[in-house]
């Protein structure tokens, strides 16, 4: 079972909005939910399933709205929660802010799409671009007569609108690497240069790789398209060397995906939906030599003055260039008349959040740059009670993939049999990159 009714609430708790699916909860019950969640609160129990007597309310804030889902029965909750969310998804592309404002200035709006987005509990459309074909919002334009059903909603490719048809048919391919890294520093009777294995002087606590791959399609028809990766599994099942494969974890696609097929001989087939969207995202729990690999030197001087050294190394091949890297350093709240020298880019301080923004616009690899910092500081005992916050790196290496996944190719067959140009490319960032820094 899924929910009796939806509720959109504003930050007091007040409702906004909301749309009854089955009848069997009385409307009132949303009352009890503010009073109860403000209790858990106070308590420091507040969990995202709240009860009160038989009826569950399954709940997520988003900006200051609340979006809360009641139900009797034992509901499937994660679909409950992935329907909320969802839900935000459609609202933000309609609306572009979604919040209290958005929902007042679109009541009309926004009970067409509680109507479209769930029926009886059950959740129905949730794909915005489908959506958009038949809730606009020029309401005033819509013509009298005949209602039609927009075909997508009856068809069995629900995502895909027939009779799309492009000049030129085209599919851009993004691969897209985010690198978590948590490291930590080295102490400070070592020396500035630290070999980048893991140790117990800098050693890399944690890391692992966020990827995705989207897709931007302009294809006529009703193409289907068959994606080919370097994957570890299917290199084991067609008896191929295993060399340069890549074992993904934690695979999840979206739904125009077969996922039948893929299961049985890994092969990644779908009817694609028109546009922009995410195919699927993966996870590879692997020990990341860090790309950019920091290490910091901080004297203090009593009562007087503060010293910092950073020195950055690009640990990444030669040929590629790390573009727009931010090393985020930070400093003691009491410090002040800052100073600093940089071997390359420029050094910022931003005293609202208490730290030096060392910019480099491009940081080609086997690079080496230092960034020194003075500060003058009128109390050194504050800045121990407040520990330090760890340094952050922010960084894009285009044409670049740290797991080595690639797009081995990507056929495009349609009954018209036009030829299409697939174009690939691989970008690398940061994700929560981040160096201890005591």
């Amino acid at each position: 079972m899924s929910a009796s009714a939806v509720f959109i609430l504003d930050v007091k708790g007040k409702p906004l909005i909301s749309r009854n699916y089955k009848g069997d909860i009385a409307m009132s019950e949303i009352e009890h939910f503010m009073p109860l969640l403000l209790q858990r609160e106070e308590e420091g129990a507040l969990a995202p399933l709240l009860s009160h007597g038989r009826v569950h309310f399954l709940w997520i804030k988003h900006s200051n709205l609340y979006l809360v889902a009641t139900t009797l029965k034992n509901a499937n909750a994660s679909l409950v929660y992935s329907f909320l969310y969802k839900t935000v998804e459609v609202f933000s592309e309609y609306f572009k802010e979604l919040e209290e404002e958005s929902i007042r200035d679109n009541f009309v709006i926004v009970y067409e799409l509680l109507d479209e987005l769930m029926d009886f509990g059950f959740p129905q459309t949730t794909d915005s671009k489908i959506l958009q074909e038949y809730i606009t919002q020029q309401g005033n334009k819509l013509e009298t007569g005949k209602s039609r059903v927009p075909p997508t909603v009856t068809n069995a490719v629900s995502w895909r609108s027939e009779g799309i048809k492009y000049k030129k048919n085209e599919v851009f391919i993004d691969v897209i690497e985010s690198v978590n890294l948590l490291q930590r520093r080295p102490y400070a009777c070592c020396p500035l240069y630290v070999h980048p294995q893991v140790n117990a002087n800098g050693s890399v606590l944690l890391s692992e790789i966020v990827g995705t791959i989207k897709l931007k399609v302009f294809l006529s028809g009703m193409p289907e398209l068959r994606l080919g990766l370097n994957d570890r599994v299917l290199f084991e099942l067609t008896g191929r060397s295993k060399n340069k494969s890549v074992e993904l974890e934690d695979v999840k696609f979206h739904q125009c995906v077969r996922l039948s097929r893929f299961d049985n001989d890994r092969t990644i087939s779908f009817i694609p939906p028109d546009g922009d969207f995410e195919l699927m995202s993966y996870r590879l729990s692997t020990q990341v030599k860090p790309l950019i690999w920091i290490e910091s030197v901080i004297e203090k001087f009593s009562h007087s003055r503060v010293e910092i050294m950073v020195k950055a190394k690009g640990q990444f091949k030669k040929q590629s260039v790390a573009n727009g890297v931010e090393i985020s350093v930070p400093v003691p709240s009491d410090a002040d008349s800052p100073r600093f020298k940089t071997s390359v880019g420029s050094a910022k301080y931003m005293p609202e959040k208490n730290v030096i923004i060392w910019s480099i616009k491009s940081f080609p690899g086997g690079k080496e740059y230092l960034m020194r910092a003075h500060f003058g500081l009128p109390s050194v005992e504050k800045e121990e009670v407040e520990g330090r916050p760890p340094i952050g790196v922010k960084f894009e290496i285009p044409y670049f993939t740290v797991s080595g996944i690639q797009v081995r190719y990507m056929k495009i067959i349609e009954k018209s049999g036009y030829q299409a140009l697939p174009w690939v490319r691989y970008i690398t960032q940061s994700g929560d990159y981040q160096l201890r820094t005591s």
